[in-house]
């Protein structure tokens, strides 16, 4: 402190910090060589690493803790973000957007949140993706427990982002902060299922400030989960009803890599096929099937079970199937 002061002028008060910053200099390197051991990265915005996406922001985080690697700034990136309640149709939604952009090489950014988010990073993460999820805590805690399984996949084939340090427990007050950097890190938003007033909107908010491209996919008028994206198309977000919608804003052609209803039906025996057919994203009840195919009950069952072991439709609840690809 001595041959600082003698350099820079310090007065009574600075110089007590200063000393005060010595002292604990033994205690903070070895938590920093912790945090390497638990591979844990500080990335402070001084850092030529630091996304230069942080840095456009009105008021980019002083630092990012990194389990994994950051995004890359020379790569397109787009965040998924929705309910934590979601349906299965903005489940497949989110799941196949993650992965149709993931195997064109877009960076996914979203909250690793229940529902849509969560799916969003599981696309990518299926299609080989790279997925980056921005965490309301340290990056050494899981937050929800549910999602432990995407939580340890991350890392491997992207990064767990944090402004806060380990430790740091998940309290609401830190999650709309958060937002602001998924809205900073991506290049465009993609709304799946939304209520009116929810976390999502943040978000949003966020991401048209900092001049962003929002995008939302359209649902019934009378779907609580469908009214924050009908609400945000009628002020103006760009509508997105196919794959090609976000494809093209990423100057990307539409080719056949997302899965073709006749190529599905192509592999199925004919009675699977009339099942087939008359399923969609929405669930539907086992009597509305059986109403419509005229099939036996005994032979419909068995042709869902045939279905469902081969992966073509799933069943979400009791007695209710959909298909399992949402560019079905």
């Amino acid at each position: 402190a001595e041959e600082i002061a003698a350099v820079i002028p310090m007065r009574g008060r600075e110089k007590m910090a200063w000393q005060e910053h010595q002292n604990h200099l033994p205690e903070k390197a070895e938590e920093y060589y912790k945090l390497q051991e638990t591979g844990i990265c500080f990335f402070p915005m001084t850092d030529p690493a630091y996304p230069q996406r942080l840095r456009r922001m009105y008021d980019p985080p002083a630092g990012i803790f990194v389990k994994g690697k950051l995004p890359r700034d020379d790569r397109p990136s787009a965040a998924i973000i929705g309910a934590r309640v979601c349906s299965h149709y903005g489940k497949e939604i989110a799941r196949s957007l993650g992965e149709t952009l993931g195997r064109h090489n877009i960076q996914i950014i979203s909250g690793m949140a229940m529902g849509v988010d969560g799916w969003g990073h599981r696309g990518a993460l299926q299609a080989g993706g790279e997925t980056y999820a921005v965490l309301g805590c340290g990056p050494d805690i899981c937050y929800p427990r549910e999602n432990e399984d995407i939580y340890r996949q991350i890392p491997l084939q992207g990064g767990l982002l944090s402004e806060y340090p380990p430790r740091t427990p998940p309290l609401a007050i830190y999650f709309p902060a958060r937002n602001r950097i998924i809205a900073a890190l991506s290049d465009c938003v993609l709304v799946v299922e939304a209520r009116a007033r929810s976390g999502t909107s943040i978000t949003v908010d966020q991401a048209l400030e900092q001049g962003k491209e929002v995008m939302a996919v359209p649902g019934r008028m009378d779907d609580p989960l469908s009214l924050g994206c009908n609400q945000l198309i009628r002020n103006g977000a760009g509508i997105l009803t196919e794959m090609r919608d976000v494809l093209e804003f990423f100057h990307i052609s539409c080719d056949n890599s997302m899965q073709n209803p006749k190529m599905v039906k192509k592999r199925l025996a004919k009675e699977e096929k009339i099942i087939y057919s008359c399923l969609r994203l929405q669930p539907k009840h086992l009597e509305e099937i059986l109403q419509e195919t005229a099939m036996p009950p005994g032979q419909v069952r068995t042709i869902l079970l045939q279905l469902e072991l081969k992966g073509e439709i799933s069943q979400p609840q009791k007695n209710y199937y959909a298909v399992s690809k949402a560019d079905r």
